[in-house]
């Protein structure tokens, strides 16, 4: 959680929040007092070596860090079959589906309840989509002893109804939201309304880069001991760095963590998958494809909206990627152009789904299932010596029902 040197693509927000034009604060006055407050408690612990050793403590012996890193030979072999003669690259992953609680969401949860404990807040709220931030914080506030309010989509709950049992299990009360096309969006504007309400005791978990700020740094700090952990493995691994990065971007937490202690490596490209739905023509998640700057939840940042400038419905097969927007630090490196970005449709990301599972025994979520998918499009163009790295950001224990509806398999 070091400070980066300055003329870095790994720079720090403004003092405004600001990652270029994105970022910023654009929240209710009642909230400002705390934002601000939790920006000073933010850099307290930075420079607070207790902090990170209980953090880090935390992430080894209660998440289970770190990951591995893990050859997927096989999956290597299938690209390669099809691939022309000397192309193919080895494909590697980052396996933080092995996590405790089977994701990436739990390492941004134990560096937020530890703040919010810092804070004296004595109630915790969070919004989910796939269900797996939901179970996170379920985690993190039954550890430490304090109760929790989820906030989820009614179409969410519908979809993931695995994951709910679990956050119930955990002693969280989970609140279902029908307003809108009751997914993600609307799941974070019930909790930052009922943040606004209860600012006094209450601690808001947000479970991706966004919101408004400092939440898109911190939680980028948060998460990017995947990218550190990642860049240590293979140095020690292989001695060298990978070719390519490649991770599905919703907000984009798991992203961003992966991407940034590689930022300054020029030689490292960097791709994020956004969720292409049933096409960029018809139904989709890709905010950077196909939408536009505007404002919501708190943050300045690529959106899916009309030409009056309201927010459209988005769509993706996986409810961890269906929001219309993405973080700002996203934002900012598109148009730097230091990351590029595509997309993967449901019916992609359903066959690199299945694939995975064929070759290498690992049952994804649909999340990292698009990654998968841009994966093998990327890999049959490259050298065999050359190496992507995928974030596995999470295991398809979650999705099961969802694919086999989709799939017309009877479970």
């Amino acid at each position: 959680m070091t400070q980066t040197p300055p003329n870095s693509f790994r720079n720090q927000p403004d003092e405004r929040g600001h990652f270029g034009e994105f970022g910023g604060r654009y929240v209710a006055e009642t909230l400002m007092p705390l934002i601000l407050d939790l920006e000073k408690q933010y850099r307290a612990a930075q420079a607070d070596p207790a902090f990170e050793e209980q953090f880090n403590d935390l992430l080894e012996h209660y998440v289970g860090r770190p990951s591995p890193l893990y050859y997927a030979e096989r999956l290597t072999d299938h690209v390669r079959e099809t691939a022309p003669e000397g192309k193919g690259a080895q494909i590697w992953f980052k396996r933080d589906e092995l996590n405790h609680t089977g994701a990436h969401k739990i390492n941004n949860c134990i560096g937020q309840i530890l703040l919010a404990i810092r804070m004296g807040k004595t109630r915790i709220i969070a919004e989910t989509g796939a269900g797996q931030h939901g179970v996170a914080t379920a985690t993190v506030c039954a550890r430490f002893n304090l109760p929790c309010t989820i906030f989820m989509g009614a179409t969410d709950i519908e979809r993931q109804k695995p994951n709910i049992f679990r956050m119930k299990l955990l002693g969280a009360e989970v609140v279902s939201v029908t307003s809108g096309a009751a997914t993600l969006k609307d799941a974070m504007n019930e909790a930052l309304r009922d943040w606004v309400a209860n600012v006094h005791d209450t601690f808001y978990i947000i479970g991706t880069a966004a919101g408004p700020h400092p939440y898109p740094e911190l939680v980028r700090d948060f998460q990017s001991v995947i990218g550190k952990e990642a860049r240590a493995q293979m140095l020690a691994r292989i001695n060298r760095l990978p070719d390519m990065l490649v991770a599905a971007i919703g907000g984009g937490s798991n992203a961003i963590g992966l991407f940034h202690p590689f930022l300054d490596d020029p030689d490292v490209k960097m791709l994020g998958i956004e969720a292409a739905g049933h096409g960029l023509d018809k139904q989709h998640a890709a905010s950077l494809a196909g939408g536009g700057p505007g404002i919501l939840h708190g943050n300045k940042t690529y959106l899916l909206q009309d030409e009056d400038g309201q927010i459209t419905e988005a769509h993706s097969i996986s409810a961890g990627l269906d929001y219309p927007g993405i973080g700002p630090e996203h934002s900012w490196l598109k148009e730097s152009g230091r990351v590029d970005y595509d997309s993967a449709t449901d019916t992609e990301a359903l066959d690199a789904f299945q694939l995975l599972c064929r070759t290498e025994g690992i049952i994804p979520a649909l999340e990292p299932a698009h990654a998968i998918a841009a994966v093998t499009r990327e890999a049959v163009k490259m050298d065999r010596d050359q190496i992507i790295l995928a974030n596995l950001c999470g295991r398809g224990d979650k999705d099961i029902f969802t694919v086999a509806e989709a799939l017309g398999t009877e479970i």
